[in-house]
């Protein structure tokens, strides 16, 4: 019999299992993002991340994703705790819209597995 148990953690995506006779697995109570997704101009090799908008949908689900304060790289991120096949518009200003193939989204008995991908838009 497998028991989860929820473990509070301060570092993010921490996940502790232990190998005793009740197969116990720990769970962190941090909510990951399924899709997560950095965007560049595919002629510059550029980071984009201002007036760029990523939208996500899978079936009549539809999230845009929000930008991930981050310094380095800017990452657009949703879809969190939230398993599905996901088809990406991301377009900005300038840019031709990019429709993505779909990105399947999975979990573990914990969490979902975070997809991560990078998007090349082309100039106008």
């Amino acid at each position: 019999m497998k028991k989860i148990f929820l473990l509070l953690a301060c570092t993010p995506f921490l996940l502790a299992t232990t190998c005793d006779d009740d197969d116990e697995i720990y769970c962190t109570q941090e909510a990951k993002a399924g899709l997560n997704i950095t965007v560049k101009d595919a002629v510059t090799d550029e980071f984009l991340s201002t007036g760029v908008t990523v939208v996500a949908q899978d079936g009549t689900y539809t999230e845009t994703l929000e930008q991930f304060p981050n310094e380095e790289v800017p990452v657009f991120i949703g879809a969190w705790e939230r398993v599905g096949t996901y088809v990406l518009t991301v377009s900005k200003e300038g840019y031709q819209t990019f429709i993505s193939e779909p990105i399947v989204v999975t979990a573990d008995v914990c969490h979902v597995i975070p997809e991560q991908s990078t998007v090349q838009l082309q100039p106008n």
